[in-house]
């Protein structure tokens, strides 16, 4: 007969016998698990939802920016400049005196004029003197009416050689006013690229006078987009990141085409209240010639492989299980910090867009909005 405490000890090997085998159970369905998995456990990774947004129809140009208050100032006579009173940026007021050309030949002239006004008008009084004694010898009988004609046809004549030579005065003087360069405008004074001593024609740009606001951008648009074209399109200034500085929308466009290049003058005005635009300066204009809907995807989650851009999309199994798929994507336009996607992506799609580096194409993955 067993004594107690070798009864214990029998129920304790059963008892050990028993957990081993649960134990061994176990393992043995994990493993099958595993091997019916096939692979590597699902990974959580984050998706966005494709969805189409509507996408601009736009190309980018170069265009010039230019003043519409902007006034070139030209000689109008030739001559030798003795006095700049301006400097580069001077604020002016409207008839402000900008340059002087020598004005010494001209002085000459308007005063041999005068001189030769002062003569003419001498004789027309001499002239009338003697057609009145003739007039008055003509009715005492004493000289003929020949003669009365005579000295009325020279007296006459020496008030038209009078006033032809006042009009020439006249002439003179105001070309004399020309030799003195004011702004015709109330304005900031441009670059002068002329010194004092240079000798100036009427072709010789002296400077500038802008007024600050207002500007209009020109921008050149190839010729095979002007099918395109038509007024009140949109029209984009935009720097060199891509950020928006002005909108407006085509005002002009020109029925000619530049032969020199092939491109078509479209104008926009651009209203410049905090003066980030300035006369002349190149820009890049995106004129919007209309929308479409196509998906967007973000940047970082599209790779570009030997010239060919791939994403990520997690798509569902049966029994609820997703699976990464990498799609070829057929880029279009970069809006913002996305890419526009023309073909590969259509809405509904779950994008994947972190963990992508770490993907392998029909990797399980679990999808977290």
């Amino acid at each position: 007969m067993k004594t107690n405490f070798e009864q214990l000890a029998a129920i304790g090997l059963i008892g050990a016998g028993i957990a081993l085998n649960a134990v061994t159970i176990a393992c043995s369905s994990n493993a099958a698990q595993s091997a019916q998995a096939g692979g590597p456990p699902a990974m959580p990774v984050k998706v966005l939802e494709a969805k189409d947004v509507p996408v601009s129809d736009a190309a980018e140009y170069v265009a010039t920016m230019k003043s519409r208050d902007s006034a070139v100032i030209m000689p109008q006579v030739e001559g030798q400049i003795t006095q700049i009173f301006v400097h580069s940026g001077d604020k002016v007021s409207e008839g402000a005196a900008l340059m002087e050309i020598d004005p010494l030949r001209q002085q000459a002239t308007v005063k041999s004029q005068e001189s030769a006004e002062t003569a003419l008008e001498a004789n027309v009084i001499w002239t009338k003197q003697q057609y009145e004694r003739n007039k008055e010898l003509f009715a005492a009988g004493v000289v003929s009416k020949q003669d009365l004609d005579q000295a009325k046809a020279a007296m006459d004549s020496a008030q038209t050689q009078k006033d032809a030579a006042g009009a020439q005065v006249s002439e003179q003087q105001v070309q004399l006013h020309y030799y003195k360069v004011i702004a015709p405008r109330a304005g900031i004074v441009g670059d002068i690229p002329v010194r004092v001593g240079d000798r100036v024609t009427t072709s010789t740009q002296l400077t500038t006078v802008d007024q600050p606001g207002s500007l209009e951008a020109y921008v050149y648009v190839p010729i095979e987009h002007s099918s395109q074209l038509r007024m009140d399109l949109p029209v984009q200034i935009i720097d060199s990141q891509g950020k928006v500085l002005a909108n407006s929308r085509i005002t002009f466009i020109s029925p000619q085409v530049d032969n020199t290049t092939q491109t078509v003058l479209v104008k926009a005005r651009i209203a410049n209240g905090n003066d980030a635009l300035r006369q002349s300066q190149f820009v890049r204009a995106r004129v919007v010639f209309g929308t479409h809907q196509n998906p967007e995807v973000p940047i970082l989650a599209v790779s570009r492989l030997a010239g060919q851009y791939f994403a990520f999309v997690a798509e569902p199994q049966n029994g609820g299980s997703f699976v990464a798929r990498q799609r070829p994507l057929k880029i279009g336009l970069t809006v913002g910090n996305d890419y526009e996607v023309q073909d590969g992506i259509k809405p509904g799609d779950k994008i994947i867009v972190s963990g992508t580096q770490f993907l392998m194409d029909g990797a399980p993955v679990i999808p977290q909005s």
